[in-house]
């Protein structure tokens, strides 16, 4: 036989042997690694224990389950799992006789720690991504340095990017305790390009921990912070802008109706919140229509619960209008008044027929969950659409008040009734019509805010005061105060939120609006007229 042949022959025979391992089942869990994970000094048993899950046995998560739930006892040298009368060898899984002299096996909260780090270590590799990110999870809180291998091993087989970022994560807080500083500051390097608050959150514990003395290590460290805190910096002023502007847009859903009944009409109308209140109970309503009767297309009620929380807001106002606040135009002290016992009446109204218990509205799924643009900065989306939501309410508003034959009559009658009554106009009539507009918008306000938040029978007292707010800042009748009111208000809330707390907050924007409308009692944008007082 040739060289060639004798060497060929050796290679053949040795990829053979490789594939062979290769292919071959991992060594079963023997009675004295059992043992050796489940008594003795805990030191010994956590290395006995990393050694058998770095050799791979299937019938290891069963004995760790046994051991995390308390039912192993040890006696002769065995380990013995028991359920209740039921006993098997936790080595081969065989049914045994318990020696009377068993004892129980103790684990303490590190042992515990290492035996839920071992289970989420089989875990890692499950087709099921929710189980692998509760297998990240747990091994997460035990990553050290003995962990890297199975580590490593996730990250090259893991497909799903979010996972992928949070084993990277993982990594990292494991190279954080390593030996070697050269190791650690590569972790420090790490966390610090990644810039995420739980990053920051790694690398504050390590540089505040004793353990730490390394000079390099260290210096590492503090530039990493410093890099860190200033690009999340960029997200959290852009979340109290995002915040702000949220805010600003549900102010404006809030104020819209407003500046129609009381900015046009000038009525100061105190059950405007709970109008708010009627178009949230009218979501609810069509919601639990939809769950009862119509499950497979629950996703899209929110598109029959608009038109129907404006409609339902608007034949109350009208009814209010017609029966109420018709006899009490000009008379805006007896106009509170009526208008704030009517807020108690409809209250107890909606506690008689739904309960005094908040009821949830619950979100479409493709309102649920959020849009990740930094690190620290999530966009929920049901805000996004409040926001855009708000924006085609003030659209069309604008339109309607602007471009249609109905705006006209309303801009003629608020300006000059005599005039627009010698006209042809009937005035009465156009009363009825604009304040259910005012009041279908306010249904409207009330169908946003069911989406980010509980509805309740007090829903519209924790905004008629804002409302009245934003339209008096803006100036009485003009729709375009209104718009820069609601979101100056909201973004300088917001603000002051950050600094004094979210009660102070409202009391200093209070204040401060009570000071411009006693520089500039107009608001931002003066009624333009002929008369002297306009």
């Amino acid at each position: 036989m040739t060289c060639v042949t004798r060497w060929g022959l050796a290679l053949s025979l040795a990829f053979g042997a490789a594939l062979f391992g290769l292919s071959a089942p991992a060594a079963a869990l023997t009675a004295e690694e059992a043992y050796a994970i489940s008594a003795g000094d805990n030191d010994a048993r956590i290395v006995a224990l990393q050694a058998v899950v770095a050799k791979g046995d299937a019938a290891l998560p069963a004995f760790l389950e046994a051991l995390a739930a308390d039912t192993v006892k040890v006696a002769g040298q065995r380990a013995y799992i028991v359920y209740g009368d039921d006993v098997k060898d936790a080595a081969t899984g065989q049914p045994a006789q318990l020696p009377p002299d068993a004892e129980d096996v103790v684990n303490n909260n590190r042992m515990s720690s290492e035996i839920e780090a071992a289970l989420a270590a089989g875990k890692l590799g499950s087709a099921d991504v929710a189980e692998r990110a509760s297998a990240i999870e747990a091994l997460s809180a035990v990553a050290d340095e003995s962990k890297l291998p199975i580590i490593d091993k996730a990250l090259a087989a893991e497909s799903d990017a979010k996972l992928r970022k949070q084993l990277q994560t993982v990594r990292s807080k494991a190279l954080l305790s390593a030996q070697d500083p050269a190791r650690r500051i590569e972790a420090v390097q790490a966390l610090g390009n990644d810039a995420s608050p739980e990053s920051r959150a790694l690398l504050m514990e390590r540089m505040n921990d004793s353990a730490e003395t390394d000079a390099a290590v260290k210096g590492a460290l503090q530039a990493a912070i410093d890099k860190v805190g200033r690009q999340l910096a960029w997200g959290e002023h852009a979340g109290v802008l995002f915040t702000g502007i949220s805010l600003g847009s549900i102010l404006l859903l809030a104020a819209l109706g407003l500046a129609i009944t009381y900015g046009l009409m000038g009525v100061i109308n105190m059950a405007h919140g709970e109008l708010m209140m009627i178009g949230a109970y009218a979501t609810y309503a069509v919601q639990n229509v939809f769950r009862a009767h119509f499950p497979e297309a629950f996703d899209w009620y929110i598109l029959l619960a608009v038109p129907a929380s404006f409609l339902a807001a608007a034949v109350v106002g009208a009814i209010l209008e017609r029966s109420v606040f018709r006899f009490l135009y000009g008379r805006p002290l007896e106009t509170l008044l009526a208008s704030w016992g009517l807020s108690l009446i409809l209250m107890q109204g909606v506690r008689t027929v739904f309960g005094a218990q908040n009821v949830q509205v619950e979100n479409p799924s493709w309102m649920s969950g959020g849009f990740d643009v930094l690190s620290n900065l999530t966009l929920p989306y049901n805000r996004l659409v409040i926001i855009a939501f708000a924006a085609a309410v003030l659209i069309g508003m604008t339109l309607m008040i602007t471009k249609t034959r109905m705006g006209l009559f309303v801009r003629s009658v608020t300006q000059n009734r005599a005039m627009a009554s010698c006209m042809g106009v009937n005035t009465a009539r156009v009363d009825t019509l604009a304040f259910s507009l005012g009041a279908g918008i306010a249904g409207l306000a009330g169908c946003a805010l069911s989406q980010i938040g509980n509805v309740g029978p007090d829903l519209g007292q924790n905004y008629i005061v804002d409302s009245f707010m934003v339209v008096v800042t803006g100036g009485v009748g003009q729709i375009a105060g209104t718009v820069y009111a609601a979101l100056g208000l909201g973004l300088v809330n917001k603000l002051l939120e950050g600094w004094s707390g979210a009660v102070l907050a409202k009391i200093m924007v209070l204040v401060i609006v009570v000071i411009f409308i006693q520089k500039r009692p107009q608001g931002l944008f003066a009624m333009k007229g002929r008369s002297a007082e306009a």
